[in-house]
Formats: C-alpha cells, structure tokens, sequence
C-alpha cells in the first residue's frame, strides 16, 4: 500500500466517525488537493484490498472491518514506536475525577468510567470485583448504526455476555481493540470494544473501556481508555 492510500484510508475512517455518513471523492479531493479522479483511482484501490465498501445506496465509501482493522494497527505501532503521554483537557479531566476518590477503589473505576462516557459519547464498562459497572446506555442506542432493530439486539446480545467472556477470556494486552465481527459475541453487532487492563485491589486483571459503533475517532477513543486505565493503576 503505498503512503497516500494509508493517508486516504485514514481520511476516509476519520471523516466517516465526523458525519456518520459515506465519505464520497469530492470531499477527499478537496482534502488531499487533488482531482476526483485521482481519490477515486485510489479508492478503487483500497476497494480491491477490502479496506473500504460502497454502499449500494451512495456514491461514497465506508471502511470496512478489515480498514478499521488496518488503522487500528497502524495506530498501535505509532503508539509502541513513540508512547504519548496524554496532557490535553481530557487527560486532566478523568485524572481530576479519579483523584477524588483515591481512597475508594470502587468510586475511582466508577469515576473514570463516567469520565470516558462524557469524553468519547460511549457505553462506559469497568469491572470492579466480580460486577460489571456499565454507563451511558443511552449514549450507546442514540448512535444512527443502533436505531436498526437486529444490531440493537446483537449488541444487547453483547452487552449481556461480557462480563462472563472477560472473566474467561482474560485478554492480556494493556488495550485491547475489538472490532466489528472480531467480537466473540455479537459479531453482527456493528459494535466496537474498546478496553484496557490495569491492576487493581480487585484484580491483576481489571478492564476498563468503551463500547460504541465502529463509526468512532480510533486515535482518541484509544489514547482515552489506554490513558484511564494507566491513571488507575497509578492511584489504586
């Protein structure tokens, strides 16, 4: 793949989390300060590798599982090549929050699981001790991939089957990404887990995170729940 379909593929999975709609060449050529043609050459590209689908009712494209996939790993690599130390607005605001309640282990995960609903607009889900602590369902289901009758009931499928998967699953990586039908409940979902292990007095293996649609801001959403999930370690 060479460099300006990475960067097109990037545009068209940011551009798509901003409208919620199908990214057509028009908007991208204006982005890239090139011809329609030229997007749409490229985007015929992308579309051959399975990165990107046209959906029969537009003109424009979407990314597909494999896209998300692609630009999720990408963003990982960045992140283990050079790690950034989050110090924005939304940084400060989930560390305000869970250093109130530095002395309570449950107020602090639930803190900065209400912290991360505010800040990405998604389900929020923690584990303390044997419960799963969920927040901002309404969030979730306001989404326009929700408002579908079947992906409602695959992600409430999802939803009621986590608890028992983390416990047995146990996934071992400090932020785990969870994408589309990579769910190992609800594949059909359209639904994105998002989660980070931490150590807590509960558990070696506490997860905090998000679940919302695959439509969402990767680069953010990560650094957030990656960023929670350090702070509580820190202070528990």
């Amino acid at each position: 793949m060479t460099e300006r379909q990475r960067q097109i593929l990037a545009a068209i999975i940011e551009q798509h989390a901003e409208i919620a709609a199908p990214v057509g060449s028009v908007m991208l050529a204006k982005l890239f300060n090139v011809s329609s043609a030229t997007i749409r050459s490229e985007m015929a590209r992308l579309e051959e590798m399975g990165l990107i689908e046209q959906p029969h009712t537009s003109a424009g494209r979407i990314p597909t599982d494999t896209g998300y996939r692609f630009y999720v790993n990408s963003l990982n690599a960045a992140h283990e090549e050079s790690p950034v130390v989050l110090q924005d607005r939304s940084a400060r605001a989930i560390e305000a929050r869970v250093q109130t309640h530095s002395n309570r282990a449950d107020r602090a995960i639930r803190s900065a699981v209400d912290s991360l609903v505010d800040l990405t607009q998604n389900l929020g889900i923690a584990t303390i001790g044997d419960e799963l602590y969920m927040s901002g369902i309404g969030n979730l289901f306001s989404q326009p991939e929700f408002l579908q009758g079947n992906h409602v009931q695959a992600v409430a499928r999802l939803l009621d089957n986590l608890e028992p998967w983390l416990r047995e699953a146990k996934p071992n990586e400090p932020l785990n990404v969870y994408i589309g039908s990579e769910n190992p409940i609800g594949k059909s979902s359209g639904a994105t887990l998002i989660i980070s292990r931490f150590r807590s007095p509960y558990s070696d293996n506490s997860y905090i995170g998000v679940l919302g649609p695959t439509r969402q801001s990767y680069a953010k959403v990560m650094r957030l729940v990656r960023h929670a999930g350090a702070m509580l370690e820190e202070v528990l």
